[in-house]
């Protein structure tokens, strides 16, 4: 093996790792991704997919996405309505308070993330 044989070789382990981080990210909040974007205005299912997979480059699920979205709506967090033949969800009030909550602890969840990501070596 060449130099850059496993220069190249370790930057497509590095892409894959970060991919693979990447996903398990957005799948781990989806549930807040789904909140935020709903208080830009009501949205199906197959909206979801397609915003998640437009911002994120993920294809996820019809059924993780209808799974979660059933749940928060379980939750009180969203509710959905029949529009012809598809059924939309929106923010509830309870649903409008607990995204503004989070949104308004950005700082405390980027120092929780970073904190939490920090290697510490000993010599």
């Amino acid at each position: 093996m060449t130099a850059l044989t496993i220069i190249l070789s370790g930057e497509k382990l590095e892409g894959k790792v970060l991919k693979k981080m990447h996903e398990r990210i957005i799948k781990n909040f989806m549930d807040i991704i789904i909140l935020a974007e709903l208080k830009t205005g009501p949205l199906s299912g197959y909206d979801v997919i397609s915003f998640i997979h437009n911002k994120f480059h993920l294809l996820v699920s019809s059924g993780t996405v209808y799974s979660l979205l059933y749940s928060l709506e379980r939750n009180g967090l969203i509710e959905g309505t029949w529009n012809e033949r598809k059924r939309v969800y929106k923010l509830t009030e309870k649903g409008e308070k607990t995204i503004e909550t989070i949104l308004g602890a950005n700082d405390k969840i980027n120092n929780f993330i970073t904190s939490l990501l920090k290697v510490q070596y000993t010599p």
